[in-house]
């Protein structure tokens, strides 16, 4: 592994003898590692080893630089260490992060992840007012094919010359993807414009004027003179008699010129790839638009476990976060096959999802859980390895997060800004809704005192309810166990300026130590674990045995912390006896083998470390006897099984054989007393066990059969 930091023009306070005990390596400073000094470069990538790059300004230069050198072989990693450390009020205290964002960029890359592939030939559909429909089309028809659909004539009408199909009508509906947009409308419109010849003799010819510029007839202002059929009767283009007859084709590309408010169309946070707005002025969406001819892949994001999902059981809905959180609308419900869909090609990759699924039936694939985690914990473990204390974690995303932070790091330098505090590390994800709880935990049991999530303008708003969720649920598991203060943040933040007020209010060096959140007093060593219940269950058990409230003696101890009930994953139930029968209704319906029968008597057992707090038992009992309760156990038999409830059974009353709960049969019997049919021995019949109340039934001498009432064989 070899280390390339450039100091351009001395602007960065770098201690190169620390950064390199630290990351056990002789660190050479370089000044000018893109220009005079580039053979440097050209020689480390010659090695084969991994070659790290503190310097993302020349990134395609050193990229380019590599290509050309004749027998580099090395793979080559570029981190930040300038806008996030070395640029700022607190630069020099930065040794220790920039050591940790070092080494965090030492690990090795992700394992490849599935992909998602489209095909696009370029047939583009433009929806929108024809003059601005042309307009843009005149920027795309040299590359793609183009169709207008035509929704009114704009300010000036459609041009005399027709270089695209055009048609028009009721848009009925929109869907699909990149490479596959199905469009149907009804072709109401009495002009055909596949025969119009523009010569715009129908327009003058009506006296109500309804007829524009765009051909098309306005039937609330046409009063049946037909003048125009009459002019226009040598192309044959108008017929009034022709019925709206529904057409459906398929686009690659659309772009949609009504603006967001336009129907039907898509409503989603998130917008399926292919599908652009434009509002007649923003160039670059039009270049975006030009360059969708093709094949083009995308990473499969999630992966779906259908064994573990808390969804649906037999058809009782239970668990629906990820329908409810998905910003591109790419979750269905599949109740009768007991499960979720996920469309692959509407996912965006969010993540909200998977942060938001109890159970961890939808796990985040780009990077997996545990490559995550190990990024984490390689920044915490060099930080603290680096004599850094008090280590927080920024989480943003890599497009407008990433861009807020290199702002941010530039006003630093320029002296308008405080910068990034130095003990503040910033993570760049995908996105910032595809870690949650699990991950934070797993943060602070490695040593992080704070976690914060940094939120732009490009984050759906239910991505901010659901986090927001489980920021309460983990501070409250936090402080339920004894750690003080506030660990978990989230900074909403438009401007570079605004986030920087926000971190010196939350992170500067000058906060005291004692309002400081506090942690374990050791570190985890465990790894993230690919399960996002095992990863759980890991940092619980670590958080519990370095906690301050588990070392009170156990009199004075709690027996459980209760959690927000709103995105708690954990918890317990209360069963009430009083309704209960034991059916076991709820004992099929769980997912997560929580609820568990006893095969040698009525009982019903729970496993509090099992629940996820789904509610499908609750939904699926018949008696309504069960209530979810959000909560963290303190006891050791949070993982045992024990007993909610139990019932005497109930034995025949000819045989003596147990065949039902006391409760069940009691109930039962309530129920049909007044029943017609359930009379007397039939009622009696109802405390037999199967085998007795068939015997009972044919050794009745009161008991009506089939052969009764024959008639007698005829007389000769």
């Amino acid at each position: 592994m070899t280390t390339l930091i450039c100091n351009c023009n001395q602007t960065m306070p770098l201690q190169a003898q620390a950064l390199g005990q630290a990351l056990g390596e002789d660190l050479t400073l370089h000044t000018t590692l893109c220009r005079r000094e580039a053979g440097q470069f050209q020689k480390a990538v010659k090695t084969g080893d991994t070659v790290v790059v503190a310097c993302t300004q020349e990134k395609r230069l050193f990229s380019e630089l590599a290509e050309q050198t004749e027998g580099a072989i090395s793979p080559i990693r570029f981190v930040n260490i300038r806008e996030t450390g070395g640029w700022g009020r607190e630069a020099a205290h930065a040794t220790a992060k920039m050591a940790a964002l070092l080494a965090a960029a030492r690990l090795p890359e992700p394992e490849p992840v599935a992909t998602v592939t489209y095909k696009s030939e370029g047939r583009v559909l433009i929806i929108g007012a024809i003059d601005v429909a042309e307009r843009a089309a005149s920027f795309l028809s040299d590359a793609m094919q183009v169709t207008i659909f035509a929704q009114g004539p704009g300010n000036a009408g459609g041009s005399q010359e027709r270089r695209h199909p055009v048609v028009a009508g009721r848009l009925q509906s929109l869907s699909g993807w990149l490479g596959a947009f199905d469009v149907t409308w009804d072709a109401s419109n009495p002009i055909d414009l596949d025969l119009c010849t523009r010569c715009n003799a129908c327009v003058a010819a009506c006296p109500e004027q309804a007829i524009g510029l765009d051909y098309l007839v306005d039937l609330s202002r046409c009063t049946s003179h037909r003048d125009c059929v009459k002019v226009c009767d040598a192309a044959g283009a108008i017929d009034f008699s022709r019925d709206a007859r529904p057409r459906t084709e398929r686009f690659d590309v659309v772009l949609d010129l009504r603006g967001d408010q336009a129907s039907p169309t898509f409503t989603s946070h998130a917008l399926p790839q292919g599908y652009f707005r434009w509002d007649g002025q923003d160039l670059p969406t039009l270049l975006k638009v030009r360059e969708l001819v093709g094949e083009f892949e995308k990473p499969r994001f999630f992966a779906y476990k259908q064994k573990l999902c808390a969804h649906s059981r037999n058809e009782q809905v239970g668990c629906s976060a990820c329908i409810d959180i998905c910003s591109a609308e790419a979750v269905r419900s599949d109740k009768s096959r007991q499960q979720i869909v996920v469309n692959p090609n509407l996912c965006v990759g969010c993540g909200a999802c998977t942060t938001a699924c109890p159970t961890g039936a939808l796990t985040y694939a780009y990077p997996r859980p545990a490559e995550q985690g190990a990024k984490i914990r390689a920044l915490l473990w060099a930080y603290q390895a680096a004599g850094g204390r008090d280590a927080a974690l920024l989480l943003h995303s890599q497009d407008k997060g990433q861009a807020l932070i290199d702002e941010l790091g530039r006003g630093a330098q320029l002296g308008v800004m405080q910068g990034v505090p130095a003990r503040v590390m910033p993570v760049a994800l995908w996105h910032t809704a595809s870690v949650g709880m699990e991950l934070w935990l797993s943060a602070v049991a490695y040593g992080a005192r704070q976690v914060m999530v940094l939120l732009t303008t490009e984050e759906a708003p239910q991505y901010r309810a659901a986090l927001l969720e489980q920021m309460a649920v983990a501070q409250s598991l936090l402080n339920g166990l004894g750690y003080t203060g506030v660990h978990f943040q989230l900074i909403e933040a438009k401007t570079a300026t605004s986030l920087d007020g926000d971190l010196q209010r939350l992170c500067a060096r000058s906060l005291k130590t004692a309002s400081l959140p506090t942690g374990p007093a050791v570190a985890a060593r465990h790894a993230v674990q690919a399960e996002k219940r095992s990863n759980l269950e890991l940092v619980i058990d670590h958080l519990m045995a370095q906690s301050p409230v588990m070392a009170m003696d156990e009199a004075s101890r709690p027996k459980a912390l209760a959690l927000p009930a709103a995105g708690s994953p954990l918890g317990s139930i209360t069963v009430d006896g009083s309704k209960c029968t034991l059916c076991m209704s709820c004992v099929g319906a769980c997912p997560s083998s929580a609820l568990q029968d006893n095969p040698l008597q009525p009982e019903l057992r729970f496993v509090e470390k099992n629940c996820v707090q789904c509610g499908l038992c609750a939904t699926t009992c018949p008696e309504n006897a069960i209530t979810l309760q959000p909560r963290l156990s303190l006891l050791a038999e949070r993982t045992q099984p024990r007993v909610v409830h139990s019932s005497p059974p109930y034995a025949c009353i000819r045989c003596a054989k147990p065949f039902g709960t006391l409760k069940a049969i009691e109930t039962m019997l309530g129920r049909l007393t007044g029943h017609s049919m359930f009379q007397g021995a039939a009622l009696e019949r109802l405390k037999m066990c199967g085998d007795c109340r068939v015997v009972d039934m044919f050794t009745d001498e009161n008991q009506v059969r089939i052969t009764d009432g024959q008639l007698p064989p005829k007389t000769r």
